[in-house]
């Protein structure tokens, strides 16, 4: 096997595709039309495949092949593409055998009512951590990323990876997000946070913030019962890099990657400072202490 490029590379050589995905995204946003749900999900918004999901991982497979054919990668609509059985896996590999992952469309539900914060997000993992991310907005002509020890940076679609500016996200607000299955601990926060419910609050025609929220700075707060790789676990990576608090639902550091199953985290708390995190700790403790 040919030397594993740099992440920064892998990013490098990506953007420019990524961009045409997300202009390809944006075009399509108010033309599509839902493909057949994938079977029976837990949520609405993982049961919504529409056809950019597909075209857009089609797009990252073909450039991924064409210029990295090494590399494993492991996309959200694998069992939709022709292309996965063309990697050589799409599993976590040893450290330093990286391992690309792809959400085409991060907030399918979001983008199939016309909302503006969806995203498309590319991770390279190794075995024990994230190396990099990658979350683009379409729709708001932003993009961040983050590099491991390396920070994270904010541009628009047209600027390169140097030209971003570092991410400081410096007056989050008073917003904290529960993600599927944290609803019983809304009233604990609701004194002093503003409580979205993405289970109950989301709606088809006001648009409520997301988990990208933590870095756009309408979020000082978000708690995720499962960090899937793809997804959540992406963007609190990112807000790492930036300086927030990322743990456990149990105030403990993440575990490595290579020791979670089914590409998915234990539940992740997220928070601006560390008063922020002392609240929700408290909150996913006392609901704990009372099942």
């Amino acid at each position: 096997m040919s030397t594993t490029p740099t992440t920064r590379f892998i990013l490098e050589t990506l953007l420019p595709h990524l961009k045409v995905a997300a202009a390809y995204a944006n075009f399509l946003q108010p033309k599509i039309a839902a493909l057949p749900a994938k079977g029976q999900e837990s949520n609405f918004f993982s049961a919504a495949l529409t056809d950019a999901d597909v075209a857009i991982q089609n797009l990252v497979e073909v450039v991924l092949l064409g210029t990295f054919p090494d590399i494993r990668f492991y996309g959200e609509e694998y069992e939709s593409s022709n292309n996965t059985k063309y990697f050589r896996a799409t599993n976590l590999g040893s450290e330093g055998d990286y391992l690309v992952t792809l959400d085409p469309i991060d907030g399918t539900k979001f983008y199939m009512d016309g909302h503006s914060n969806y995203q498309i997000i590319l991770s390279i993992l190794n075995s024990d951590e994230f190396e990099a991310v990658i979350a683009i907005s379409p729709a708001q002509n932003v993009y961040f990323y983050a590099l491991r020890g390396g920070g994270a940076f904010k541009g628009t679609l047209e600027m390169t990876l140097e030209a971003c500016a570092p991410l400081q996200i410096t007056s989050a607000k008073p917003a904290i997000l529960l993600g599927w299955g944290m609803n019983a601990i809304a009233d604990s926060l609701k004194d002093r946070y503003k409580v979205i419910d993405i289970a109950t609050d989301y709606s088809s025609d006001i648009e409520i913030p997301s988990l990208n929220g933590i870095l756009s700075g309408d979020l000082s707060g978000a708690v995720i019962k499962s960090g899937k790789f793809l997804d959540s676990a992406a963007l609190a990576f990112i807000a790492k890099e930036a300086g927030w608090i990322v743990t456990t639902l149990d105030g403990s550091t993440l575990p490595p990657l290579h020791t979670c199953e089914n590409y998915s985290m234990p539940g992740l708390l997220v928070a601006a400072s560390k008063s922020v995190h002392q609240d929700l700790l408290k909150a996913t403790q006392s609901f704990k202490s009372a099942e």
